[in-house]
């Protein structure tokens, strides 16, 4: 059996215990004689599934009580309209800070259904290779909401400090960055996320939202889009996606039982960032291209400065096994996502094949 090294921004690679488990179970579900994906997800054998992985999700990410957790689909994107239509009944404003092409298209979509979608601070400047600095006499008193996108897997870009945001709901997109490391959950008014990068296969997106928050919808607001929609039906307003949602519960207990929980999770990420980026400051060929303290856990962008060079790279590491390191069209260059799934004997491997390529190139 052949398994490559896939560097991919997502969907990415995922743990191989939970694949084999998966394939384990492929046609008979804990003896039910079906696979989860043919099982109907108003059984009571599902409603395991869907239940379990919940509340895995609660306790692995501590969410307090107040807060509910949604299993919904539309990917991260159609967030950009939901959240608008769900939170901008107050007054009809929100700010946010532009850090990558994702953030971008969350203002750019709010603005459609509010009133002000105001730009607080943006990094465009510098092709969104840093975090700015936030000045909070700029930020809007009285917003529905403050928005930010946590982690930019194009560009490789982390808030490490959050801003401070008063009474006014901190919103954040967390698909390239959750469950890699501990995050305070009251801190946010929403957090959500698409699970294909760290959680599961694509198909699922995670929306954990305060309960006050829920509600207030504007008219225009879709029912699906609607958060008292799945809230009040426990996400089966609709059929879920069943199987991502059961392979996200197997990757949750992979995290509690064969990880430690999130605090080990983030110290094994912090490892295998730290010999990547440890080695692209010493490289006399390769350069990161994000500022040293905005740095991403989880997405790495580099360059060498030779578009041509950069191609030789990609395509001898793609012959080598070292799969999916093209940048983002919109950047070029290299991105190595190295996910919670991982293992550090890649990035190791990895470092050693760029270190062979400069040899050889130089």
């Amino acid at each position: 059996m052949k398994r490559v090294y896939n560097f991919s921004a997502g969907p990415s690679m995922l743990p191989q215990s939970v694949l084999e488990k998966a394939a384990a179970e492929m046609l008979d579900y804990e003896g039910s004689g079906q696979s989860v994906m043919e099982m109907s997800h108003r059984s009571k054998i599902y409603g395991t599934i869907i239940e379990g992985a919940e509340a895995l999700l609660r306790e692995v990410m501590n969410i307090p009580d107040n807060y509910k957790v949604l299993f919904l689909q539309g990917g991260a994107s159609t967030q950009f309209a939901a959240i608008p239509m769900n939170l901008g009944t107050g007054t009809g404003k929100a700010d946010f800070v532009l850090t990558g092409q994702w953030a971008t298209k969350a203002q750019k979509e709010a603005a459609r259904y509010l009133k002000s979608a105001n730009v607080v601070a943006s990094s465009k400047d510098k092709t969104f290779s840093y975090i700015p600095k936030l000045d909070p006499s700029t930020f809007t008193k009285d917003a529905d909401y403050f928005y930010i996108c946590m982690n930019n897997t194009i560009y490789g870009t982390v808030f490490h400090e959050l801003p401070e945001t008063g009474d006014v709901p901190l919103v954040a997109d967390i698909s390239s960055c959750i469950l890699s490391t501990p995050i305070d959950v009251s801190k946010f008014g929403i957090l959500y996320a698409g699970a294909q990068k760290n959680m599961a296969p694509a198909g699922l997106t995670i929306v954990i939202v305060r309960e006050d928050l829920i509600g207030h919808a504007m008219d225009i607001c879709p029912t699906m889009l609607n958060f008292q929609t799945h809230a009040d039906n426990g996400s089966m307003f609709n059929t879920p996606p069943c199987y991502t949602i059961y392979i996200a519960k197997l990757v949750l207990e992979w995290i509690k039982n064969e990880i430690g929980g999130l605090a080990k999770m983030q110290e094994i990420n912090e490892k295998k960032a730290g010999i990547l980026y440890s080695f692209l400051d010493s490289s006399s060929m390769f350069k990161g291209t994000v500022v040293p303290e905005d740095r991403s856990l989880m997405n790495v962008p580099f360059i060498t400065g030779s578009d041509e060079l950069d191609a030789k790279f990609v395509k001898e590491a793609t012959e080598n096994d070292f799969v999916n390191l093209k940048g983002h069209r919109s950047v070029g260059g290299m991105r190595a996502s190295i996910y919670n799934a991982m293992p550090v004997e890649g990035v190791e491997k990895l470092v050693q094949f760029m270190k062979e390529f400069e040899a050889r190139n130089s």
